[in-house]
């Protein structure tokens, strides 16, 4: 007797089994390790599995907050889950965040992982097309402008330096040593 209602247990959840949310989840983990994959081969602090665990969570929780909202006659609005999950997430991103010796680093990692969860509510939501979209616009953001970004900063780099030499000393070589190697001297 227990076997019959143990297998009419499992029959239930195999008839009840959405698929439409395994797909939502199997969306989240590519994009999610996409960007992941991006960022770990950037050696950032949040890579691959970060980033699909963030997509996967924000994803679910998505999910959830829609379908929970309808059932047993339940009355909520879904888009409380997702504001927490946009609260939970400030606070992650703000963890990668370093401020040292008058720079700061992290904030491309922080805006990432902002990022990856919205692109997982998105997916929770069921916007399929726009959350692959702006998971293509994020990955062309992290991988095309970063290099164009590090150029940019290293051609407009102002480096102090002192020279000191002996009096008299002419300095014509090395104002054309300077020039050859595309290097500009902003005062004397």
């Amino acid at each position: 007797m227990l076997a019959q209602e143990g297998s009419g247990f499992i029959q239930e959840m195999v008839l009840g089994l959405r698929l439409e949310l395994l797909f939502k989840l199997v969306v989240a983990v590519l994009l999610g390790g996409a960007i992941g994959l991006e960022r770990q081969v950037a050696g950032k602090a949040a890579g691959l599995r970060t980033n699909i665990l963030i997509c996967l969570g924000a994803t679910l929780l998505m999910d959830l907050s829609i379908h929970i909202t309808g059932a047993d006659g339940r009355v909520g609005d879904p888009a409380r889950l997702a504001a927490q999950v946009v609260v939970g997430i400030g606070f992650l991103g703000a963890g990668t965040i370093m401020q040292s010796k008058g720079t700061i680093s992290g904030l491309t990692t922080a805006a990432t992982i902002w990022v990856v969860a919205a692109l997982g509510l998105t997916i929770g939501a069921g916007y399929y097309i726009e959350g692959l979209g702006a998971g293509v616009l994020v990955l062309l953001v992290l991988s095309a402008l970063g290099s164009w970004e590090h150029k940019l900063v290293r051609a407009k780099r102002t480096v102090p330096m002192t020279i000191r030499a002996a009096p008299m000393t002419d300095f014509a070589p090395l104002d054309q040593l300077l020039r050859e190697s595309g290097l500009r001297v902003v005062e004397r």
